[in-house]
Formats: C-alpha cells, sequence, structure tokens
C-alpha cells in the first residue's frame, strides 16, 4: 500500500496544530486515492493523531472533505486591489494584471486537482462543487465586477460590469481550464499567460471601451 505524503510544513517550534495535519492529509489521502479509496485510519496515522482525535475535530470523513475544498478555495481567492482607473490605459493595465494573476493562481496543479476532486464527488456531494465555486470563482467574478462598475462610473466602459467580467474571463480561459482538466494541457508559462491575459483585454475594451474615451485607448 502506497504510504500518504503529509504535504504540512513544520511550524516553528513543531509540528503543526491537529487541524492543520489533518486537512494535510486528507486532502493528500484524496487526491493519491479519491475520496471512497481513502480511510479515516490512513489520514489519521499521517497526520499523526488518533482516531478520537480526528473525529473530535471532523465528525466523520465527508466533514474532511467539505472542509479540505473549502480551505483550499480559499486560497484561490485574489487580493486584488487596485486604485480605480482614470483612462482606458490604465484600465487596460488594470485587467491584464487582474487577467495574469487568475490564470496563475488557478491553473497551479493543486488547484486543478482540486477541481477535479469537486467534479468526481459532485453526484454524493454537491455542496462540495458549490462552496468551490461561491468562495473561489464567484468571489474573484465579484471582484473583478467592482473593478468594472468603477471603470463605468469613470465612463470607461460601456455595458453591465457583471456581463462584461463574465466576457472577459471567457476570453481569458477560453476552453484551457477544460484541457488542464482531462490533462490534454499543461499549466501554462508565464509567457503564455500574459499572451492571454492582453489579448482578452484588448478584445474586451474594443467591444466595450466606451465611446467618450476611445482617444485613450491602448
Amino acid at each position: 500500500m502506497t504510504k500518504l505524503r503529509n504535504r504540512s510544513a513544520p511550524a516553528a517550534g513543531g509540528l503543526p496544530a491537529a487541524r492543520e495535519r489533518i486537512l494535510n492529509a486528507a486532502m493528500s489521502a484524496f487526491m493519491e486515492r479519491g475520496y471512497a479509496g481513502s480511510s479515516t485510519l490512513d489520514i489519521a496515522t499521517c497526520a499523526r493523531v488518533s482516531k478520537r482525535e480526528l473525529y473530535a475535530h471532523f465528525g466523520d470523513k465527508q466533514a474532511m472533505l467539505a472542509a479540505c475544498v473549502l480551505e483550499r478555495a480559499k486560497r484561490m481567492r485574489l487580493p486584488f486591489e487596485s486604485p480605480p482607473a482614470r483612462d482606458l490605459n490604465g484600465l487596460a493595465l488594470i485587467l491584464r494584471r487582474f487577467g495574469e494573476a487568475v490564470l496563475r493562481e488557478v491553473t497551479r496543479p493543486e488547484v486543478t486537482s482540486l477541481f477535479r476532486l469537486a467534479v468526481a464527488e459532485a453526484e454524493r456531494s454537491p455542496d462540495i462543487a458549490h462552496q468551490l465555486n461561491a468562495v473561489g470563482r464567484n468571489a474573484n467574478r465579484a471582484a473583478l465586477t467592482r473593478l468594472l462598475a468603477q471603470a463605468k462610473t469613470h465612463r470607461l466602459i460601456d455595458g453591465d460590469p457583471s456581463a462584461v467580467a463574465r466576457q472577459f474571463l471567457s476570453l481569458l480561459w477560453d476552453d484551457l481550464q477544460v484541457q488542464l482538466l482531462l490533462r490534454l494541457a499543461k499549466p501554462p508559462a508565464q509567457m503564455e499567460i500574459a499572451r492571454r491575459a492582453r489579448d482578452a483585454t484588448e478584445t474586451l475594451l474594443s467591444l466595450h471601451g466606451s465611446r467618450e474615451s476611445s482617444g485613450d485607448r491602448p
């Protein structure tokens, strides 16, 4: 039987807290063996806790899976803050940076593995996919919508900011995430990330850049 790898880094002065060790051990198990093939005994052994301690933190294996997804989905939330753009050139720069940040974070192998896990458990545990979508994807879309709403306030774009945000993300991704999930593509290099972000930005502003600011277009 393959021994699980505990991927949690030791905290200063010793091991991480028990809950963190359990979550890291559980995530390793789920990714390496799948949900059904992961036993609570293996997870407890890898986390260096007793089964009693494991159940004190998490009522069952399903609760561990939900907590794993929630914790890692939070890491997908981009801490992206930027002053409002005052012209189209400034907006283009912000959009490119946002697009690069999204692709860089969400195409990491561990995030792709998280999506695969959510897909595999979608029928048995639909809440897992809902959490991943709400805490990760929707949070980033909401941040982009707020950015575009500010741009509209300054008359830099036309159209509904929420719809424009969805279109930008669609242009940014194309079918890349599907290819990653199916293992038909590798995570993009920085040059490819920059190209996708640039192309998505240029296309979006050509479609929705305000005519009043047309002289500022990049």
